[in-house]
């Protein structure tokens, strides 16, 4: 990856929270706890997985960056959402976290040099080195894949 496609994902990874926070704004609590299936998430879900995975991407770039050697702590993210109070948290607070969180991870990542692009943690679930370069470009699309989720939560919850 070069420079310019790192910026790129990191442009397109700083618009997330506001297209996010517009999407919810005002949404009531039925729209917001629907699920079409019970084992699928809900939009509130969906707001406490962006705002915990911003978290857990900041300590991964970190080991990346500052690290000799690190590992990525694999995690099972649908066990998070039951056991830690996703559907007890105030989606303003989420939305709010998730858009400090985000501008505090980019904060970080704008800093990073080409040179740094290809400093890495193991990942055991893929069973390879996970780069800079490649959280860049994660960062990049994660809020937009659930941005389109939460578009179709509102129409088939029949809200905006």
């Amino acid at each position: 990856m070069n420079e310019t496609e790192f910026k790129k994902h990191l442009e397109a990874a700083e618009k997330s929270p506001k297209e996010i926070a517009a999407a919810v704004l005002g949404l009531p609590d039925k729209i917001l706890r629907y699920k079409p299936f019970p084992e699928k998430w809900c939009v509130l879900e969906i707001l406490a997985h962006l705002a915990d995975m911003e978290i857990v991407l900041g300590y991964r770039i970190r080991q990346m960056l500052a690290d000799s050697k690190p590992v990525i702590a694999p995690l099972d993210q649908d066990a998070w959402a039951r056991h830690l109070g996703y559907m007890e948290t105030p989606p303003a607070e989420l939305v709010a976290f998730y858009g400090i969180a985000r501008h505090h991870n980019l904060r970080l990542l704008k800093r990073v040099t080409p040179a740094d692009y290809g400093k890495s943690a193991y990942h055991p679930e893929f069973q390879r080195e996970m780069t800079i370069a490649e959280i860049g470009e994660r960062i990049g699309v994660h809020g937009t894949n659930h941005l389109q989720q939460i578009e179709k939560l509102k129409k088939a919850a029949g809200g905006k």
